[in-house]
């Protein structure tokens, strides 16, 4: 097992050590990139476009991390801040785009379905659920990362699970997801 997230960091503050921030980004990028991707519904080149942005934002301001809590969730509070603030920027869906028909007994939900279901979520209820089970969080930490109470949080949780149970299932169709 090699040095802790904490030690690597301590090295690049110290010596600007470009290989322990490389390995800081080897160990984290696919979660930050998973993250970004769901928040994005499934648009891979923003997420992918994102990521690259919370990796350098992180290594410039590498020194206000704390170090008291995991490294992975200050990367994904520097991913989910610069996702909001693209957000903004780009126009909201109309409606969501529906996902085909089918009985969730039958068959189970493809990933590309997923994401662009997740698209027709509000921000915070996409934020809410990719944290919560696209990433090793726990609602406390989601809630941190989304700077909300963890009741918001759970609230936005619950909202987002049966608008995608909306979205996934048509009214009258078999299943329960």
């Amino acid at each position: 097992m090699g040095p802790s997230d904490t030690e690597l960091v301590a090295r690049v503050l110290a010596s600007d050590d470009r290989r322990a921030f490389a390995e800081l980004v080897r160990r984290h990028q696919s979660a930050v990139r998973g993250l970004l991707r769901r928040l994005c519904g499934g648009d891979g080149a923003l997420a992918d476009d994102l990521a690259q942005e919370t990796f350098l934002k992180a290594y410039r301001s590498l020194k206000t991390w704390r170090g008291g809590g995991r490294l992975s969730t200050w990367l994904y509070r520097i991913a989910w801040n610069g996702w909001a603030s693209q957000a903004r920027r780009l126009p909201t869906p109309e409606l969501p785009v529906p996902v085909p028909a089918r009985d969730l007994a039958d068959a189970a939900i493809d990933r590309h379905d997923l994401e662009r279901a997740m698209g027709g979520l509000r921000e915070d209820e996409r934020a809410a659920l990719a944290l919560a089970y696209g990433q090793d969080v726990s609602h406390e930490e989601a809630a941190a990362i989304l700077q909300c109470p963890v009741g918001t949080l759970k609230t936005n949780i619950l909202r987002g699970k049966e608008k995608l149970r909306r979205l996934l299932v048509p009214q009258g169709a078999g299943g329960t997801p």
